[in-house]
């Protein structure tokens, strides 16, 4: 089978090509048969190859290999991108936080704004006036131009840019506004004293949250407080707490209901006095407590916080003497801390009226001014005390009778200052029934000599009166100290000082 039998198509319909004539290879080396060749591929030339050849008149240079090497450069960095796009949103995630690679992309975000679809296209805020303003960034090496211009991070409006920043530093609840797209700076003598105004009022904040936290304030009470008045009602000892009767310098009243304590049966209304914490409104107690021979020895011990207890446990002995001389008060019924729980004195959740507010005709109020008279000498010769603070606003009126309340700062009469306290006391008294229209009513001298058992010289002025106070005071003092220590009689377990509570 010959060479054109092989090349012949296998295919029936296919058309069958005429092969050429052989030639013989001197044909071929011959020179005249190349140049004949040459004419005729010039004489025959494809037009698409004319088309080719032909330079672009709309299109860019394409002949410069630089340019195509940038261009395909340009292609891989954009691949690149979108490459670390993908990447990142799937770091990412659904994550509030999230991380960028901004810094790693290889094309500008301008340059790159048609490379995909869902991008949003750019727009020009240059001429914004509500855009964000960015603090001008310093080089990190170097400075920018040729010894022109120079920019540091001395610079003043570089330093106003970066403290108009950092006020996003502050406390939540300074309200420093959000610059409403100005171009703001703050000097460095500005943003030191917001600086030091924010921190002053941090520290100021934290003073009075704590001083809340541990102080008991009008008509309120501290969270330890709270707590105590919890358990109260927890253990059954009160069924439940009304309301805030009345406040004073040194303590808040509330009404409760009561309950039982230890199967004993509690009064059924009861008042809690809660003694004030702070020692701002009252701080002269320390006189009526530390010279006491009862908390004498535990008086030193303590600060003030604690002194606190101990006046609440100081008028729950001398109530407990009052009630023993079979004088009208409350009756204590339990003692927490600086809690105090006694009977209530009144009817119906309404307090028996304060002596000066109360309405008594003439006859009731002659009575009135007998019996108080009759208190002060049964508190001084039975009970040994001194009330020292005895005024219309300490005696209630009752079912006909003159109650006595609020002996916290009850003294004993050897005090060093218990003469004094007495005087004070007749004076008060007499005041008030004198201005009354009481004609029983003794003289504050008169009074004192009354109720003591002494035999002072009456004066006529107060003065003087009270240097014989004075004088008798000196010379019961040195006598105590050259006998060394002082005795007095105890009647009973109730006098006896208490063991001090434990902290919570």
């Amino acid at each position: 089978m010959d060479q054109a039998g092989l090349a012949a198509p296998k295919s029936p319909w296919a058309c069958v090509s005429v092969a050429p004539p052989a030639s013989s290879l001197s044909d071929v080396m011959s020179e005249e048969l190349a140049k004949q060749l040459d004419e005729e591929n010039v004489l025959f030339i494809q037009p698409s190859e004319l088309v080719l050849e032909r330079p672009l008149e709309d299109g860019p240079e394409t002949d410069s290999d630089l340019m195509l090497a940038q261009m395909l450069q340009m292609q891989f960095d954009r691949e690149f991108d979108d490459q670390l796009k993908r990447e990142e949103r799937k770091f990412n995630g659904d994550s509030k936080v999230s991380i960028s690679f901004e810094n790693y992309r290889m094309v500008h975000p301008y340059e790159d704004s048609d490379s995909s679809e869902d991008e949003v296209d750019w727009q020009d805020t240059r001429h914004d006036p509500y855009r964000p303003v960015k603090p001008q960034m310093t080089p990190r090496k170097g400075f920018v131009g040729k010894g022109k211009n120079i920019t540091t991070k001395h610079d003043e409006v570089v330093c106003g840019r970066k403290n108009t920043a950092r006020m996003d530093h502050f406390a939540p609840e300074v309200q420093v506004g959000d610059g409403l797209g100005m171009d703001l700076k703050l000097s460095n003598q500005v943003f030191n004293s917001l600086k030091e105004h924010v921190h002053s009022e941090q520290r100021r904040s934290a003073r009075v949250h704590d001083k809340k936290e541990h102080s008991t304030a009008e008509q309120a009470v501290d969270p330890r407080t709270r707590l105590l008045m919890y358990k109260m009602v927890s253990s059954g000892v009160l069924e439940n707490i009304n309301g805030c009767i009345s406040t004073g310098k040194e303590s808040v009243v509330f009404h409760a209901d009561g309950g039982s304590l230890e199967e004993e049966p509690v009064p059924s209304e009861v008042v809690l006095k809660v003694f004030k914490t702070t020692l701002n409104e009252f701080k002269n107690r320390d006189r009526y407590i530390k010279d006491d021979y009862r908390f004498k020895e535990r008086f030193s011990k303590l600060n003030p916080r604690k002194v606190i207890r101990l006046w609440a446990e100081k008028e729950m002995h001398n109530l407990t003497r009052l009630r023993r001389a079979h004088i009208s008060c409350p009756d204590v019924v339990l003692l927490k801390k600086h809690v105090l729980v006694m009977s209530f004195i009144g009817a119906g959740h309404v307090p028996a009226p304060k002596l000066k507010d109360a309405r008594l005709n003439e006859d009731d109020m002659t009575t009135a001014y007998h019996q108080v008279l009759h208190m002060m000498k049964t508190m001084f010769s039975e009970c040994n005390l001194v009330h020292a603070d005895l005024s219309e606003y300490n005696l209630l009126w009752h079912q006909g009778k003159v109650w006595v309340i609020d002996v916290s700062q009850s003294v004993e009469p050897t005090h060093p200052h218990g003469l004094e306290f007495l005087f004070r006391d007749c004076r008060n008294v007499a005041t008030f029934f004198r201005r009354r229209g009481v004609s029983d009513a003794l003289s504050e001298f008169h009074l004192f000599n009354a109720v003591s058992g002494l035999d002072l010289s009456i004066c006529d002025d107060e003065a003087g009166f009270m240097s014989q106070i004075v004088a008798l005071e000196k010379r019961n003092e040195d006598h105590v100290q050259r006998r060394g220590k002082k005795t007095f009689p105890v009647n009973s377990e109730d006098d006896r000082p208490l063991k001090p509570d434990s902290d919570d």
